[in-house]
Formats: C-alpha cells, structure tokens, sequence
C-alpha cells in the first residue's frame, strides 16, 4: 500500500445525503497507487475552487474502505449567520456543484486526533453536531478491532439534522458491551423514538451513562458543547489527560471552567497590543478590516468577517491555517508546537502586534 504524500486526484462515486443539513461523499483514488493508509480520527484536505483560484479545507474521514480505496467524508452544509455573509464556500460547492464523476484533488490523511490502540480501558465516543463524524470511524474500528466497551454518546437539535443514526445503531448491533444514548435538544412530534434524552446532556445524564471514572474519552463538536462536557466529565472524576477532544468550527484549549477561566476568555480579556489603531489588510481582496480586540485569535476575527480557512487543531499544533505575512508584526499567545517560517503566520493562536497585510 503507498504511502503517497501531496495532492492527488479522486473521484466521487457515491454523494449520500444523510440528513436537512449534512451529505456524505465517496471519494474514490483515480489510481490505486493514490491510496493512503490512515488512522480513524483523522482528516483529508480538499482542495476547492474559488475566487482567487483555489482554498483548501480540511474534512474528517466518516467511513473507508480500503478495498476500494474509497474515503468517505461527511460535510454539513455551513450557512452564513448574517445575510451580510456569504454561505461556507466549500460546503455550498459540495452540496450544490460537485456530483457523481467530479475529481476533486485531496492530499492527507493528516491528524493526531485518533484512537489510542494500546489502551485497555473503556472509550466513550462524545459528539455534537456533525462533530459525530470521527467518532462514527472510531466506533467502526473499535468493532473491527477489539472487545473494549464503548459508549456511543451524541447530541444533536432534531431527526431532521441527525446524520448517520442508522450507521451507529447498525455498528452497535455488532456487540453487546456497546452502548448508545442520542440527546435531542429540540425533538419534533416525528421524532418519537429515535433519542433517549432531550434537551442539553446534564451531569445527570452523564452519571447515569457513566458509573465509574476510568474511561478514554473521545470529544468532538463546537466550543460552547466541548467546554461544557469538557467541565461535567472532569467533575464526574475523569482525569484530564484521559479526555482528547478535536473543535468542529471555533475552538481553543479546553480547562475546567469551575477552576480557570477559559482559554477563550483569557485570550478575549487581553489588552490592546498596541497604543495605535491596528488593521488587518488583505492583499488579495484589497479588504482593511480594523482589528478587534475581543477576538480570539487571527482566524476568529477572519471568521468573524466572513472568511472560511482551513484548520484543524487551532492549537499552534497541526500548521492548517498557517498563511503568508506579507508586512507587520505578530504575538502569539499559545506557543506553536513548531514555529511558522519566516513570513508565515500561525493564525489560531496569533494576534496582530501592529497593522498587517496577509495573503489573502
């Protein structure tokens, strides 16, 4: 089996919708050659077209087959939180441009988010939203390959947006020491049994899913659901570094909340870095933007205006979302794990020191 590096083409040979707002897409290596062993938990990178010519974006693999040489990816559809914005360019390509025979060039696997398979200790599987999606391949690989027991945990609003159910029950019907709870924030009348809790996932809850404390745990979904199981699994007893977790959207390093404050309030309650009104100038768009100083980093205040980026561990730790500093100074307030090069930037864990101009 190769182990090809770098962007090659692939072929989508099945495009599934799974629910409202998510759809599945098989993509197939044009050569066989072009296939790359992977861990379950990590993610492919895309590359798609745009204005300026091509963007790359990051999509965690939900299923494989190594016999086809097929990744599957599992891609909600992102829609704008202001009319003032436009939809999630990749996701709106995905759904709405790319069928059955479009190449599409991808590069990866990439990710440390994966499973520890020298452990022997029961895994719980712990998702919101599309955030399911590695947590559907670690369940398949825990089936395939050991006895552990697992609890298959996920909450979501409603069956219109629940991707993937059938996989996961179809999955947990392989062994007996599988467990799975749906939460349903916001259940509708045609929903009736299909979850086996409604509202937000409580302490409660969890207690009762969990009886004892000794558990790898495996987290994925937004910041406001990774903080908040993040706070009631430490205080159920679960040690911190037995927890691993990876953000779908905005994230940040998780601590205990009743303890510290968050990363993200630490990062938002720093003053101005500078005395000067400070802006961030876009080269490519010709965009002035002035700078925020409640904004968490670099890639949030782009976000914030719009811009889709590619990242994965905004952590400083994958190098996803590095981008081209063409002028002006930066601070990082989370040191990276290895230092951009010269004219580069890490934008998850940076903010700007002066007025700058990127690449973009």
């Amino acid at each position: 089996m190769a182990k090809t590096q770098g962007f090659r083409p692939f072929m989508v040979t099945a495009k599934i919708r799974e629910s409202d707002t998510i759809t599945s897409f098989h993509l197939t290596a044009c050569d066989r050659e072009h296939w790359t062993s992977f861990k379950t938990g990590q993610y492919l990178t895309l590359r798609v077209p745009s204005a300026q010519g091509t963007e790359q974006r990051n999509y965690t693999v939900s299923s494989f087959s190594a016999e086809t040489a097929t990744y599957r990816i599992t891609v909600k559809r992102e829609t704008a939180s202001s009319a003032q914005y436009p939809d999630g360019l990749a996701s709106s390509w995905l759904h709405d441009r790319v069928e059955i025979g479009a190449h599409i060039d991808i590069d990866g696997p990439h990710g440390a988010f994966t499973l520890d398979e020298t452990s022997c200790r029961p895994v719980v599987l712990l998702s919101g939203g599309v955030g399911l999606t590695p947590m559907v391949a670690m369940l398949r690989a825990l089936v395939e390959q050991s006895d552990r027991p697992v609890w298959f945990i996920h909450a979501t609003d409603h069956g219109g947006v629940h991707a993937l159910r059938e996989d996961v029950l179809w999955l947990a019907a392989a062994r007996d020491n599988i467990r799975v709870h749906f939460c349903y924030r916001t259940p509708r009348v045609e929903d009736e049994k299909l979850f086996h809790s409604t509202g937000l996932l409580s302490k409660e809850t969890l207690q009762a899913l969990l009886p004892l404390d000794d558990y790898d745990v495996y987290m994925c979904g937004p910041l406001p659901f990774m903080q908040a199981m993040y706070d009631l699994l430490t205080d159920l007893g679960i040690a911190e570094n037995r927890i691993a977790y990876e953000f779908f959207g905005v994230g940040s390093r998780l601590k205990k909340t009743s303890s510290s404050l968050t990363a993200t309030a630490v990062v938002t309650a720093e003053p101005s870095l500078s005395g000067d009104a400070v802006s961030v100038a876009l080269a490519v768009s010709g965009q002035v933007l002035p700078w925020n100083d409640k904004s968490p980093s670099l890639l949030d205040f782009l976000e914030d205006n719009g811009f889709e980026l590619a990242f994965s561990c905004r952590a400083g730790i994958c190098g996803s979302c590095v981008q081209r500093l063409v002028s002006g100074t930066v601070s990082y307030f989370e040191e990276p794990l290895d230092g951009p090069q010269p004219g580069q930037v890490l934008l998850c864990c940076a903010k700007p020191q002066s007025t700058i101009v990127l690449d973009l």
